[in-house]
This record gives structure tokens, C-alpha cells and sequence, in this order.
């Protein structure tokens, strides 16, 4: 399956808030063919980076909704 990168511009985000997410797309990935591989937290960005794979673009981004509503930016 392809492999995708997001970038989520989180101002004031904490790494913990950023486990939990992630610890949230984990619970409902299957759900959608999807599965979140890593990700990557910069805090000086305040920038949150993901890594996976999955069937579409769309598959990842529903994974994202469904959990905890932190869409990635489209640029």
C-alpha cells in the first residue's frame, strides 16, 4: 500500500496531546484499512508529522475525523 505524510499545525499542542491523538487513530484505523505508522512532533514548529499507510489520501484523512477531528493541512 502507499505510504503517506501529513503535517498538522497544532499551536499550543503538548507532546502528550499529540500521543493521545495519535494513541486515538491507532483505536480506529483498522476501521478503515489504514495504519498509522509513526509520527513526529516539533514543538517549536508546533507541527505534528504522520506517517501511513493505507488504500487512499481520503482512507488517512477519515481516520484522523473519526478519532479526535484534527484534520492535516492541505497546502
Amino acid at each position: 500500500m502507499p505510504l503517506y505524510m501529513d503535517r498538522h499545525d497544532l499551536t499550543n499542542a503538548t507532546a502528550s496531546d499529540v500521543a493521545m491523538a495519535h494513541m486515538k487513530d491507532l483505536e480506529v484505523q483498522a476501521k478503515h484499512d489504514v495504519r498509522y505508522l509513526t509520527y513526529w512532533f516539533d514543538p517549536s514548529a508546533s507541527a505534528t508529522f504522520c506517517l501511513v499507510e493505507g488504500p487512499s489520501r481520503d482512507a488517512a484523512e477519515a481516520v484522523h475525523r473519526e478519532s479526535h477531528g484534527m484534520i492535516a493541512q492541505t497546502r
